[in-house]
């Protein structure tokens, strides 16, 4: 440390590892020994806050935040300039005194987090998920599957929330309201019950049917619209798509049960995967897009799946993979997964926790209107999100 000193801001004296940080630690140490590393460093948003459960953003724009969190196989480090710290320990990290976590700090003025990660890591061999000189660049994704047992606690209170505030938006439409005016209720609504909308798409009836990322404009709603929202929370994120109509185009209830069938059909392919993964014989994403594929077409609809991506796994990502022909990431539970079909201007979309006691759509609040849809090529029926019909005036 001949550049700038690391000081310890507090550090816990109870060895003892809460229940909730076990898993993830025994995943860590995993990895360690797996990769004959000595510490793993994490700058990421989505990965500090998995391990920690609190946010390292201040800017928004840049790919690392502004605290990294490390493990070297005896504890968990957080470290923080001296900006940051105070705020970290007293908002993001409140329960630190039972969370076995040290917080370091460095000056702001001596180094960058990059150089302060590289020092803390010191000579062994380390590696950390943005580039730091010395150290291995990894993407370390896979150690956030599948999801623990509190973060999916966290995830049914996010998804619930998220969609009680995205409904209660769309029931509140108007066919002259414009894209960007429903845009803006919705990150307002969120942001009231502390949740962050990276994604938040609003397409009235004639760009909804032209473009699958129906960004907002100017342009009002007119018949009918598509409302598109990944919201996140704790680094944990949830999509769901709602349809409202005021005076609906002849096709779109047809379209709609389309979208829902090959969602379904997508569900019922990824709980089948799944279960294959646990006996070894290993369900990939691959195995879920050709169920997909052929879903388009038992519903008349082939090719269609080339004008969207149509999803994947969920969790400390808006997708933590999104599905492609032939690709091998493997299908785990318990884990969340978001399918988001389009056929022609309509769209099914939620985000639903895969268990080994079945399929639980979490962006679900019993308060909208639902139509019953069917696999097509598997015995699975669910309810899932129907078309809202308001009146014009």
């Amino acid at each position: 440390m001949d550049r700038f000193r690391l000081s310890v801001l507090r550090r816990i004296q109870d060895p003892a590892t809460p229940a909730r940080h076990m898993e993830k630690r025994e995943r860590l140490e995993r990895y360690l020994e797996v990769s004959d590393l000595e510490s793993v460093w994490f700058a990421r948003p989505n990965a500090f806050a998995w391990l920690t459960g609190g946010s390292n953003v201040v800017d928004r724009e840049t790919d690392a935040g502004v605290a990294a969190v490390g493990y070297d196989g005896t504890g968990i480090c957080v470290l923080a300039n001296t900006i940051e710290a105070e705020r970290i320990v007293e908002e993001e990290l409140p329960d630190l005194e039972s969370e076995s976590i040290t917080l370091e700090q460095f000056s702001w003025y001596d180094a960058s987090l990059e150089e302060a990660i590289a020092d803390r890591a010191g000579d062994g061999r380390a590696a950390a998920d943005i580039d730091v000189t010395g150290l291995e660049r990894v993407d370390l994704a896979n150690l956030r599957q599948p999801l623990t047992r509190r973060d999916r606690e966290r995830y049914r209170e996010l998804a619930r929330e998220t969609t009680v505030a995205v409904e209660a938006v769309c029931r509140e439409l108007r066919p002259d309201d414009t894209e960007h005016e429903v845009a803006s209720a919705l990150r307002v609504a969120l942001s009231g019950r502390e949740i962050e909308a990276p994604v938040v798409l609003v397409g009235g009836s004639e760009r909804a049917q032209r473009y699958r990322h129906y960004t907002p404009t100017d342009a009002q709603l007119d018949a009918y619209a598509l409302i598109s929202v990944t919201a996140e929370r704790g680094g944990l994120h949830a999509s769901c798509t709602r349809t409202v109509a005021f005076d609906p185009p002849t096709w779109l209830e047809k379209r709609h049960e389309a979208a829902t069938r090959v969602e379904t059909t997508a569900l019922a392919a990824t709980q089948e995967a799944a279960a294959r993964s646990d006996d070894a014989d290993t369900g990939t994403a691959g195995d879920v897009f050709a169920a997909i594929q052929g879903a388009y077409e038992a519903v008349g609809y082939p090719g269609e799946w080339e004008r969207h991506h149509q999803g994947g796994a969920a969790g400390f990502a808006g997708r933590e993979w999104i599905a492609t022909p032939e690709h091998d990431a493997p299908v785990e539970r318990p884990m969340a997964y978001a399918w988001n079909p389009t056929v022609q201007g309509a769209k099914s979309e939620g985000t639903v926790l895969v268990t080994e006691n079945g399929l639980e759509p979490l962006t679900t609040t019993g308060d909208w209107p639902t139509t019953t849809a069917s696999a097509v090529d598997r015995e699975l029926e669910l309810e899932r999100p129907g078309v809202l019909v308001l009146d014009a005036e």
